[in-house]
């Protein structure tokens, strides 16, 4: 269905690509808020990453999904966004900490929800994203490479630490 709307796109329908948004913008921010931590900035990263696929679209080679490419153009984004974040945080000298709510939730289904959601924003980067795009957007491994560019090796460490510090965060709260 995708190459359907990237040949509307490319034969000059710039409404097509509506499309893309729609279907791929939620995913997109979740996996810029892995590694940014900031909605601010993931929104910012998310319209970057539309941006550069709408005008490298004529360089997509088809040889990925879509979704692989665009993926891999999010987080790619994401890390740039978090390397300029982290140069102005050491030129301001500031410090931000992660804005953890301390209210008491009941052990209910939202409670969960919340805790891994908060967990994901502790976790560092990469881990969080090897979860999301593993577990939350269900892709295989070779998958999760194909959009990160790490080694499948790499994957596999990366997501069984991402695990094991997901279940000791769950554990200490």
């Amino acid at each position: 269905m995708d190459d359907s709307y990237i040949d509307s796109v490319l034969s000059g329908d710039t409404e097509s690509f509506r499309y893309f948004i729609r279907t791929y913008q939620d995913m997109a921010f979740n996996l810029a808020v892995s590694i940014v931590k900031d909605d601010h900035y993931a929104e910012e990263v998310v319209q970057d990453a539309f941006m550069k696929a709408v005008n490298g679209l004529s360089s997509f080679k088809r040889t990925a999904k879509f979704k692989s490419w665009f993926y891999r153009i999010v987080v790619n984004e994401s890390f740039q966004r978090l390397k300029k974040m982290k140069r102005q945080q050491l030129s301001f000298g500031s410090e931000e900490m992660i804005n953890v709510s301390d209210e008491s939730v009941e052990h209910g289904d939202g409670y969960w929800a919340n805790q891994i959601s908060i967990a994901l924003k502790i976790l560092p980067p990469k881990e969080s994203i090897v979860l999301n795009l593993f577990y939350l957007e269900e892709n295989s491994l070779k998958e999760v490479s194909d959009i990160t560019g790490w080694s499948l090796s790499n994957v596999k460490v990366l997501l069984h630490r991402a695990r094991k510090n997901l279940r000791s965060f769950l554990e200490t709260n």
